[in-house]
């Protein structure tokens, strides 16, 4: 039997630079063996993962402000998520639920249906990937309606399948060198405060007028769906103008077009509420669940109203690994994290202790244009003052700045000038404190330079 680890310390720590040695060498080995298509935000090799923090090979201790891109909201090594996982591993690992089925994805989708927005009858189907839950949904949204049309926003970001590239705002690295895409998708503004052309007053009326205007001009009984992230993701963690998810929520049933929830990134929890579309008070038809939903294992859901998943014929929906057993048990740890409620109650603290930190910084620091988000949701946008033109270079400096520090951040953004932060809802105060102080050091020291 192998001897239990010892618990990861919960502090910073610097042993080498980073990357260290023994990262770099296998960097090096990496680099001749993986394709170089895949990029890295920071290139240590992980031995450890727990709490708040990532343990390098070289010994580091590094504060987690990732989460694996959102991942791992319950903890990297969540006791309930091992418990549940290491009971199935023992039984079976995959069967295919197409072929012969199990009780944990039924179970999963049990939860689904009784957690997600909207008191209507439920069903789920579950998937692996986000990217392909997104194009699981349009293709039930297809089914009911017999449309073809989809609309989506700017800023959008809804996967790196052919579909959902189309569905993605952003160029580059997206869809650079990857078309021709699918057609039938069309884009609409996205009712983005800081940077609306007439103030951001006017953000949600405007744009739901360039919603109707679009729909007007192709007919909207030729869209099936509207896609639309609550908060959006890579496009910089931009939170709708009040009123706008509404709207759009009121066109969609004006038109009969079937709304549809991408909460891929802002769901489960990462926003103080288990669905971040709850803050908006806004229910979609179908809402689309992924990444925290495994606790690191794939797994991706679309959950609603049962006339939809239910009008897409027997076997139109599925995958080899869809809803894996391990995966499904993984989530069904998850769902036992959550159910004591302090998730949601660590998010919210998270919220205010960060915004303690990073508000101060849009009176001191001229290029911190805006602090936005919700609960363990965070961002910070680095633009010019008055002409608001975007300042990548600075979200790029204190990256790294933060990087070299022992502090994982990640950038997002359409033009690469946002910091966005994603802390495990599992994270410690103190931890959580000292991974902010050396960010706001950072800002305030690239902001001079700036």
């Amino acid at each position: 039997m192998a001897t239990p680890l010892a618990p990861v310390l919960q502090s910073r720590h610097i042993a080498h630079s980073i990357p260290g040695p023994r990262s770099r060498e296998l960097q090096e080995h990496r680099d001749s063996q993986v394709t170089s298509a895949f990029g890295a935000a920071l290139s240590v090799f992980i031995d450890r993962a727990e709490g708040g923090i990532l343990q390098d090979v070289d010994g580091n201790r590094i504060i987690d402000f990732a989460s694996g891109i959102a991942v791992t909201s319950v903890g990297a090594t969540n006791a309930f998520v091992q418990a549940h996982v290491a009971a199935q591993l023992d039984r079976f690992t995959h069967t295919c639920f197409m072929v012969t089925e199990y009780e944990g994805f039924t179970e999963v989708c049990r939860w689904l249906n009784a957690h997600t927005p909207g008191t209507f009858d439920k069903r789920t189907a579950l998937f692996s990937t986000g990217a392909e839950a997104v194009e699981n949904a349009i293709k039930i949204a297809r089914t009911f309606t017999g449309r073809p049309n989809v609309l989506v926003f700017d800023e959008a970001y809804h996967g790196r399948s052919l579909l959902t590239m189309a569905m993605t705002a952003k160029e580059k690295p997206y869809k650079q060198g990857f078309g021709p895409f699918p057609e039938q998708i069309f884009r609409a503004p996205n009712a983005a405060p800081l940077r609306w052309p007439s103030g951001a007053e006017n953000a949600a009326a405007e744009a739901l007028a360039a919603v109707e205007a679009i729909l007007a001009e192709n007919g909207p009984e030729t869209f099936a769906a509207m896609v639309i992230e609550p908060i959006q993701g890579e496009g910089g963690f931009l939170v709708p103008a009040e009123g706008f998810l509404a709207g759009l929520r009121a066109i969609a049933d004006a038109h009969g077009i079937v709304f549809v929830m991408d909460e891929i990134q802002a769901g489960m929890g990462r926003t103080g509420t288990l669905f971040a579309s709850e803050s908006e008070g806004v229910v979609a038809d179908l809402i689309i669940t992924a990444k925290a939903l495994g606790g690191g294992l794939p797994l991706s859901a679309v959950t609603g109203r049962t006339e939809l998943l239910n009008a897409v014929p027997s076997g139109g929906l599925g995958g080899t690994y869809a809803g894996n057993p391990l995966a499904c048990a993984a989530a069904l740890g998850v769902f036992e994290a959550f159910a004591d409620g302090s998730l949601l109650a660590n998010a919210a603290a998270i919220e205010s202790i960060s915004r303690s930190h990073l508000e101060p910084l849009l009176d001191s620091v001229p290029v911190v244009a805006e602090v936005r988000g919700r609960g363990a949701m965070l961002a910070v946008e680095f633009a010019d003052p008055g002409t608001l033109a975007p300042r990548p270079d600075v979200a790029k400096a204190v990256a790294a700045a933060c990087h070299a520090a022992g502090v994982l951040v990640l950038v997002c953004g359409t033009f690469g000038n946002v910091i966005r932060l994603l802390p495990p809802l599992v994270i410690g105060t103190e931890l959580l404190e000292d991974g902010l102080q050396v960010l706001t050091a950072a800002i305030e020291e690239q902001g001079a330079a700036a």
